[in-house]
């Protein structure tokens, strides 16, 4: 798919009038909803953005396929660079040091992101920010919504996870032993993962999956071509289809961490769901970025509570 193309989340653009034919359809009307403003969210509000044509339509499969290749790349450094000297004694990765693992992890992702921050802009055009839709504003304005539904989100999971018959030791346990581990995997999961997680998942891969189910749709006649060209539209089957996709990722990316107990795994898929109806509802992955890190907030609240202030790990023990 060319980098001419344009992009599946365009920003509103204003209407002079109802019945403009300038103005192209795009799948988020710029025409008030009946009841919009009592909606949970708020989206932009009409008139913020200037005009200006239609974007391309990024990332598509390609970059989201640069951006995976790149971080697998740097991961498989970072293991060698802090791993090594264990590798050749571990046979699981259970017993490789936890410090680590969370350390190889974050420099990979920092890194990922720093290179991306300078190479995607050389094929959008554009910057990083815009390319993923990051719209921060969005997050801001809702930030009052936004995090409290991470909250509830994540309460409603460990109530239901709490039902589930889980194995009495879980890959996740392992950075739970100690309280320094334990400090530093809250920092990685409230800070860092939600942050990178929602680039891949929400950024890259949902609008290029997307784009590439109504690729493939796309009739091969003269005139679908010329649609495809002159409008940023994508299709309500695309979005699903993509959600659901993601969703399945985002659940294996998570399952080794609780091996594999289905109960869990179906609930993470809802997150995912959740996540990405946050994303799509603002055109913001910083607003489905800050229910993430609630909603992994208020896992290790909960264990900082029980725990009183991770002195006690003992309790945690299943």
């Amino acid at each position: 798919m060319s980098d001419h193309q344009q992009n599946p989340f365009p920003p509103r653009v204003r209407p002079t009038s109802a019945d403009d034919p300038a103005v192209s359809p795009t799948l988020f009307p710029t025409q008030p909803i009946p009841g919009e403003e009592t909606a949970l969210f708020m989206p932009n509000p009409p008139g913020t953005e200037p005009e200006k044509d239609p974007p391309h339509r990024i990332p598509h499969l390609g970059h989201a396929l640069l951006f995976v290749a790149l971080s697998g790349f740097l991961l498989l450094l970072t293991q060698l660079l802090f791993l090594g000297p264990h590798l050749s004694h571990a046979s699981t990765q259970t017993e490789l040091p936890p410090k680590l693992l969370m350390a190889s992890e974050a420099v990979t992702y920092l890194i990922t992101l720093v290179i991306s921050w300078f190479l995607f802009p050389l094929f959008w055009k554009r910057s990083f920010p815009d390319g993923i839709e990051a719209n921060p504003a969005a997050a801001r304005r809702n930030a009052l919504r936004l995090i409290p539904t991470g909250l509830v989100l994540s309460f409603t999971v460990q109530a239901a996870s709490s039902l589930a018959t889980l194995p009495k030791d879980i890959p996740m346990d392992d950075f739970f032993r100690t309280p320094t581990d334990v400090w530093l995997i809250t920092a990685f999961g409230t800070l860092v993962a939600p942050l990178f997680e929602e680039i891949l998942f929400r950024g890259f891969l949902l609008p290029a999956f997307a784009i590439a189910y109504d690729w493939l749709s796309l009739p091969r006649t003269p005139a679908a071509r010329e649609q495809w060209n002159s409008t940023n539209r994508i299709t309500i089957p695309a979005l699903v289809f993509s959600a659901v996709l993601t969703s399945i990722l985002f659940t294996a990316l998570h399952g080794q961490q609780v091996s594999y107990a289905w109960p869990v795994l179906i609930l993470l898929f809802c997150v995912s769901l959740v996540l990405t109806f946050v994303r799509i509802r603002l055109r913001s992955v910083a607003a489905s970025a800050l229910v993430h890190a609630s909603y992994n907030l208020t896992i290790f609240l909960t264990a900082f509570i029980a725990t009183d202030g991770y002195r006690h790990l003992d309790k945690m023990t299943r």
